[in-house]
């Protein structure tokens, strides 16, 4: 859960708990999906704009999430990192990878936690061509409302106009910002597994990186970007929810080696691409809110999960920092203990959430912690009941082993050591793509 400042390293697990390659003609910003209101009317102008759930709008019902991340309050709980101070003047150029394809795109961009309106002064979207470079000719310029520029009320969300735009399946996109006022704190994704980039001044245009002389393992105001065109929009998607096991913590640096991003290869290699949304938080509990690591899962599920649009099937994969938050090791410090039957209320309300609105609930079991400084007898006493719970309750509609799945069959508490990351806790790139087997494609 760290970032790099100015530096190619990366120190990323120092105190860690956690977007058709085709000839792009010059098209024109499309202005068809206009910012929205809680009235539901476009949004007046283009400076101003307000938000509405995307799973209650008609025209988000034709999107797919191609990518997602879960926004975060500003904090440096481990490493610096841009959160706290923000922009001002700055332009941040960041990768992601889209699980599906689609012929148009649009992003979803967050100030949730900003305590005063956010301006973009302006935006791209392009193909990613290495580091911080894009490929000559496929740099769009994103519209809001069909306006260069937007201004995110504090606590809003916005989506940009959609942009005819041809993408494929497990394809790099970047996006880049421009926020020439300052911004104050950032609301970002702290444990991106990703560099980001920043440059002074306007370099949204840019087709060379080499303005970018800054960078960062996180995401800031990036929250998701969205794919559309014939045969998109099916109600499929795959929402991964949990903790640092689902942020990727462990995984090496820009390989997209996250174990939902090894899912959405499983998809697309199987010739069914399918959208897979990584909503994890590192450090994230179940029950207990905490100043760094996000709202408790309960809360945020509805806010992270059920505002993406055409979802199918979340898998939950959250408790261990439940069940080890309260002791002295946990960064930030010490939460309320929990005990077996609150986190199992708590995996009760997910799921009943995720019903509410017609969508299939997997659960997977807590993977082993031996060894690792949550590893103590009543913790581990701890997380055997849960899983046992999830195991044979019968509350999940599909069940996928992960425990067994990385465990170390000579010591079943303890993961295996060619899928250990070196902290006993979080896998290696291995350990995720053990995961990711262990799901049957057909039950999602």
């Amino acid at each position: 859960m760290t970032g790099r400042i100015g530096s190619k390293g990366s120190a990323r697990r120092a105190g860690a708990a956690l977007l058709a390659t085709a000839t792009l003609a010059a098209l024109p910003v499309v202005g068809a999906q206009g910012l929205t209101g809680p009235s539901g009317a476009a949004a007046a102008g283009h400076d101003t704009a307000t938000y509405k759930s995307k799973q209650g709008s008609s025209k988000s019902r034709s999107w797919q999430g191609g990518w997602a991340a879960s926004p975060q309050a500003p904090t440096e709980v481990f490493t610096p990192n841009w959160s706290k101070r923000g922009f001002e003047n700055h332009t941040v150029r960041q990768v992601v990878r889209v699980s599906k394809g689609g012929t148009k795109a649009r992003v979803e961009l967050s100030n949730r936690y900003g305590k005063t309106p956010l301006r973009i002064t302006g935006a791209t979207i392009a193909r990613t061509a290495g580091g911080a470079a894009v490929e000559g000719g496929s740099v769009r310029k994103l519209a809001f409302g069909k306006g260069g520029s937007v201004t995110i009320p504090a606590g809003g969300k916005v989506y940009s106009d959609g942009v005819p735009f041809a993408v494929k399946a497990l394809e790099s996109l970047t996006v880049t910002l421009y926020l020439a006022e300052p911004t104050g704190p950032a609301t970002f994704h702290m444990q991106s597994s990703a560099t980001s980039y920043r440059a002074q001044g306007d370099h949204t245009a840019d087709r060379g990186g080499a303005a970018f002389t800054e960078t960062s393992d996180s995401w800031y105001y990036l929250s998701g970007v969205e794919v559309s065109g014939k045969g998109t929009a099916r109600r499929d998607s795959v929402v991964a929810f949990g903790d640092s096991i689902t942020d990727g913590t462990g995984s090496t640096l820009d390989t997209d080696n996250r174990y939902p991003d090894e899912l959405a290869e499983r998809f697309a290699a199987a010739g069914k691409p399918r959208s897979v949304l990584n909503h994890g938080i590192s450090g994230n509990q179940v029950t207990n809110d905490t100043s760094w690591a996000g709202e408790k899962g309960v809360v945020r599920f509805k806010k992270d999960v059920l505002s993406e649009p055409n979802v199918g099937t979340v898998i939950v994969l959250e408790g261990i920092n439940d069940i080890g938050g309260s002791g002295p090791t946990y960064p930030g410090g010490p939460t309320p203990e929990v005990s077996v039957r609150q986190l199992i209320d708590g995996h009760r309300s997910l799921i009943r959430q995720a019903h509410a609105r017609g969508i299939k609930v997997v659960g997977a079991t807590l993977t082993p912690v031996k060894g690792s400084f949550y590893d103590t007898p009543a913790n581990e006493a701890k997380r055997d009941a849960v899983n046992d719970w999830i195991r044979t309750s019968g509350a999940y509609d599909e069940v996928v082993d992960l425990d067994r799945a990385i465990a170390d069959p000579a010591d079943p508490d303890r993961i295996a050591p060619a899928y250990d990351s070196g902290d006993a806790l979080h896998p290696n790139d291995a350990g995720y793509k053990a995961m990711a087997a262990a799901l049957d494609l057909r039950t999602l």
